[in-house]
């Protein structure tokens, strides 16, 4: 495959709900293009996409793959993405690179959640839109009622341009609304033939649809419209390019991938309405000033590229998929990261068929490329000549919203389950990994609860380490709430120079997270070198309370009389009278645990208000407001959280909301536990004594 102008190639990115077929889709690209000479089934493995150990095993993708396919004369850079919510990131990465987003959704189950999503990811990213309608062999699908809902939901952009040819219950072919053209299938044989009798009260409609969308792409076309001429193709197709690019027109097609049947149409209509790379404006900004900067696309300019996925390999390292906006990424040269403010050596350049490396000279403006190796370089970075100045727009990720500990299960892996899980990270910027230092948990963090498990097999799987999963332990307080004055003296003999020490200190609620401590003491009857001692003793003591081990906040401790002995009174020996009054004097204080208290905004929609609020209140949340968000379409509930009881939210409110809601949720306060909650949470603590 070699080099191919700018204005003939299409990159474009395949989106949709799981399950559409969007793998498949690409599999009869394959096919077709005689890049392949048979298609393998998901269901079987071997597709040419899905090759990750992990989604042969699940049948469904978990990761963005590039399949480039020649067509025509023409490279289409074609990015099948998981149609799963848990692997968006990957959906994130492959719109980054593309210049148009190809949207499949099945013609049994028509327009679902998934769709909806990642229609707003290409409106958002402002990407032209094609949509397939798969599965057409499926005797319950419905293409008509496919088409309503997609107007509902996408508006009057959406335009047919074709529509399907049923003999029976059996899909056979499809007639061509735009050329007025019809095909029929018989196996793998497609025949032209007449636009079939008694489809012309269904097809004239749909064709006046398109040339309505057409007259609306051009003021002399709209008057030739309504004098009643007629459009020549070349104005037809003309102004369907610029109505897609425009976002105006939303093309569809349908047809089977799994039968291969309409594939050929909607590669055609890829090259023939989707843009080319210089078509589509691209907005930098400037390394040193911030300022925008539009990016020149032309292989003649110097270099600007940026790194859109990172795939960490155990035996060749970490590869880096990048997209070329102008210039050449060429082999053993040296490119300029702005973002890190360092140089990278490129070394072999290649192309991505699946898994597949093939190697090449150079990556020019408007192609997709993989280099191997980079030092410093992430996903989201911009590599460009050094005098380019510019920074290209990174990738916007979800933050994780579902977090757990991991443990190993072999002794002495710790160390090899933080080296996996960093090389990981680099491959999903949507998987965190952090180190709760006061609970001494290590955790990962993604978008649920599939996401988590497909990292914990790839840590098995490329890095040989086993760990198990645990809840998190949430960060409990302790304070008191009333105050006590008690005495704690040490005192022991052991032959030579004892040990004495002896305090009395009152204990109150402090006005301070930190521990306050303040002294009172007269005549001398502790001297003041033991007062750092004293204090020392009390805070490495607020480390763990007396209800359940937790630390202790919001405490004031007065140091107001005590003794010690000439020869026996040490440093040591005051810590440990000082602690021994903090375990008695607590228990007198009135201690209370106290839990972490999180603000929550849920954007849902309104038809699901009253389940998401009585959700929250099953959660012991309190509402502090609702109404309409920001968020297009969606209401926003906002109530504050105890944050024992959000841990598998994101799950939850995904299956409440079938995918439609999403959540912020942040720590803000400690507040003092129900007795219920306090009683079981010590009686735990006491269990793991």
């Amino acid at each position: 495959m070699g080099n191919f102008k700018m204005d003939t190639i299409r990159n474009v990115v395949v989106m949709g709900h799981g399950k559409c077929g969007k793998t498949t889709l690409t599999e009869a690209m394959l096919l077709n293009s005689g890049a392949i000479d048979r298609m393998a089934k998901v269901a079987d493995g071997g597709t040419v996409s899905d090759f990750d150990p992990e989604e042969v095993k699940r049948q469904c993708s978990i990761s963005a793959s590039m399949i480039p396919i020649e067509w025509k004369g023409m490279k289409y850079n074609i990015i099948d993405t998981p149609g799963y919510f848990d692997f968006v990131g990957e959906v994130k990465e492959g719109l980054r690179a593309a210049d148009s987003a190809l949207i499949v959704l099945s013609g049994r189950s028509g327009v679902s959640v998934g769709t909806e999503q990642v229609y707003k990811y290409a409106r958002t990213k402002g990407v032209p839109i094609m949509f397939f309608v798969n599965k057409m062999d499926d005797d319950r699908a419905d293409y008509m009622n496919t088409l309503e809902q997609m107007k509902e939901k996408f508006g009057k952009a959406v335009t047919p341009f074709v529509i399907p040819i049923r003999e029976g219950d059996k899909f056979k072919g499809y007639v061509d609304i735009v050329d007025m053209t019809a095909r029929r299938y018989e196996g793998i044989d497609r025949i032209d033939i007449p636009v079939p009798e008694g489809m012309e009260e269904t097809i004239q409609p749909l064709r006046d649809m398109i040339m309505e969308a057409v007259a609306e792409t051009d003021d002399a076309l709209m008057n030739k419209y309504f004098n009643g001429e007629e459009f020549t193709f070349d104005e037809i197709k003309k102004a369907i390019r610029q109505g897609v690019k425009d976002g105006t027109i939303y093309p569809v097609y349908c047809g089977t991938g799994q039968e291969n049947v309409g594939i050929m149409s909607l590669m055609d209509g890829i090259g023939k309405y989707l843009p080319n790379p210089n078509e589509i404006t691209e907005i930098a900004h400037n390394s040193k000033t911030g300022d925008p900067v539009e990016v020149v696309q032309d292989a003649q300019d110097t270099t600007s590229a940026i790194v859109f996925k990172t795939i960490a390999d155990p035996y060749v390292g970490k590869m880096s998929l990048f997209r070329v906006y102008s210039g050449s990424v060429k082999a053993d040269s040296t490119l300029y990261n702005p973002n890190k403010d360092t140089t990278e050596k490129i070394g072999k350049v290649y192309t991505l068929i699946g898994k597949k490396q093939v190697e090449v000279k150079s990556v020019d403006a408007g192609d997709i490329g993989v280099v191997a190796k980079l030092d410093q370089t992430k996903t989201g970075d911009t590599l460009c000549a050094e005098n380019k100045n510019i920074i290209l727009s990174g990738i916007d990720f979800p933050q994780p919203v579902l977090s757990m500990a991991v443990y190993p299960v072999s002794k002495g892996d710790e160390e090899k389950i933080v080296s996996g899980l960093m090389k990981l990270t680099d491959e999903d910027p949507t998987f965190t990994v952090t180190n709760n230092t006061e609970t001494k948990q290590t955790l990962i963090n993604g978008q649920g609860e599939q996401h988590i498990d497909v990292i914990i097999n790839k840590l098995k799987s490329k890095y040989g380490v086993n760990v198990r999963l645990e809840d998190p332990i949430v960060p409990y307080r302790e304070t008191i709430l009333g105050t006590s004055t008690v005495e704690g003296k040490h005192k022991k003999q052991s032959g030579g120079h004892g040990q004495y020490g002896h305090v009395k200190i009152q204990f109150e609620k402090g006005v301070t997270e930190d521990m306050i401590f303040e002294e009172k003491v007269f005549g001398g009857s502790v001297p003041k070198n033991y007062f750092p001692a004293v204090e020392k003793g009390l805070r490495e003591a607020c480390e763990h309370g007396v209800l359940a081990g937790y630390p202790v906040v919001n405490l004031k401790a007065t140091l107001l009389d005590g003794s010690y002995h000439p020869v026996d009174s040490s440093e040591m020996a005051f810590k440990m009278a000082a602690a021994i009054a903090y375990k008695e004097g607590l228990k007198q204080a009135k201690p209370v645990l106290l839990e972490p208290i999180g603000y929550l905004k849920v954007y849902i929609p309104e038809n699901i208000m009253g389940d998401i609020i009585g959700d929250i209140n099953k959660r012991r949340g309190q509402i502090m407001g609702m109404g309409e968000s920001d968020k297009e379409g969606l209401n926003l509930v906002e109530a504050e959280v105890p944050i024992s009881e959000m841990n598998k939210y994101a799950t939850d409110l995904r299956s409440m909301s079938q995918g439609r809601g999403s959540f912020t949720f942040e720590f803000t306060r400690y507040e003092v536990a129900p007795s219920n909650i306090a009683e079981k949470v010590i009686a735990e603590s006491k269990k793991e004594d």
